[in-house]
């Protein structure tokens, strides 16, 4: 059973958005952010480093998510946190740096989704009608959390969903609306779709919901709790929308992300000014580009990192330190911390993990993932014949 124990909880900070809701009236706003997944999917970059915390367009992914819920009048965050926990506040911190309070509650075993926002609601600290706002950790949106928060007041709901449309809604938890909007189903990853409109990760819950959740158990919001409260006739809301939207749980997902937000393609106040963006590339701080290399497609070229001569990288994600040699050409890939890259070598949507050395002649492709530390002499890999 996990204890509902608050790591860190910094002083009281009045965030952006915070002027608007005390002229409504109502109490301050507060979100949970479920950040305590392990990031499998994201491996070999995720085995230092929690999903949530990856850079991203110069930041860590997180970064994203609480510009997205300052905009909206968040004025405090708790983050349930689970793997790697004490990475998040040594991050953060108490949350003033980015307009925010934040806290922190950690599992001290995986819950689930509804599991982990039960125990996150123990940061909490409105009422039992107050509206709380749950971020899953891995999604970039460019949706109107502001309308859902307003569609949830108006129409007294327990809880409000935002709904996107994608061409293959089996892979998500499919969910269908009747005319008025009210969710009439949830059915997670069902082979047969009756619908493409799918659960995008943004809840609003009203708080008397959260606290009905049973505590210390392991429960899912997409198998248990949103069917329950369905089949119970409480009011479930879908707010669906068609702004720009990305589960980045895999590593293509995380390049298009990275690249996207360079490109302008989403528009996140986390962003680093003075970057270039939107534009081809980002670089940062003491990063080195020749002008003999060619680097674009939303590149981001981390901290200390460099290109050498001739090189081609083309929508990809370079960690700080990272170093690709002369020649090289790389495209569709994320290149760890102190990664070195060799002359000559291809890599086309492949993972490096930190401090890796891939010496000249290897040609990596088809999502070929490379671990922490590991080399790879030359020659040794190879998907054609050409030297």
């Amino acid at each position: 059973m996990s204890g509902e124990t608050a790591v860190h909880q910094g002083p009281g900070i009045q965030g952006p958005g915070s002027a608007g809701a005390g002229r409504a009236g109502r109490e301050p706003l507060e979100a949970i952010l479920l950040v305590g997944g392990q990031g499998t999917r994201l491996r070999p970059l995720t085995i230092g480093t929690p999903k949530p915390l990856l850079p991203t367009a110069g930041v860590p992914f997180l970064a994203h998510q609480f510009a997205k819920a300052a905009a909206a009048g968040v004025t405090h965050a708790v983050l349930a946190t689970a793997y790697r926990a004490d990475m998040f506040a040594e991050c953060f911190g108490d949350g003033s740096a980015l307009g925010l309070e934040i806290s922190y509650v950690q599992e001290d075993e995986p819950l689930g989704t509804a599991g982990a926002i039960r125990n996150a609601a123990a940061g909490l600290r409105g009422g039992p009608d107050s509206a709380v706002v749950v971020l899953n950790g891995d999604v970039l949106s460019g949706h109107d959390i502001a309308a859902q928060l307003d569609l949830h007041r108006k129409s007294d709901a327990a809880v409000t969903l935002h709904l996107v449309e994608v061409p293959d809604p089996s892979r998500f938890g499919c969910v269908p609306t009747d005319s008025d909007g009210r969710v009439t189903a949830f059915l997670e990853k069902t082979p047969d779709p009756v619908t493409n409109r799918i659960n995008a990760g943004c809840y609003v819950f009203r708080r008397s919901v959260i606290d009905e959740i049973p505590p210390g158990r392991v429960i899912s919001v997409e198998r248990e709790t949103f069917p329950g409260l369905i089949a119970a006739g409480a009011l479930v809301m879908g707010y669906p929308d068609s702004s720009y939207w990305l589960d980045v749980g895999t590593p293509e997902a995380f390049v298009q992300g990275s690249c996207d937000l360079v490109l302008g393609r989403l528009a996140s106040p986390a962003v680093p000014p003075g970057r270039g963006v939107p534009g081809e590339l980002m670089m940062l701080d003491g990063c080195q580009v020749d002008p003999a290399a060619r680097v674009h497609g939303g590149t981001v070229v981390g901290a200390g990192a460099t290109i050498a001569a001739g090189a081609h990288v083309i929508g990809s994600v370079l960690f700080d330190g990272a170093s690709i040699g002369a020649g090289a050409w790389v495209s569709g890939s994320v290149i760890g911390r102190g990664t070195q890259v060799g002359e000559g070598v291809v890599l086309d949507a492949v993972v490096l993990g930190d401090a890796v050395r891939i010496a000249p002649g290897n040609e990596l492709r088809a999502g070929a993932r490379v671990w922490p530390g590991e080399e790879l002499g030359p020659t040794c890999v190879r998907f054609s014949t050409d030297v």
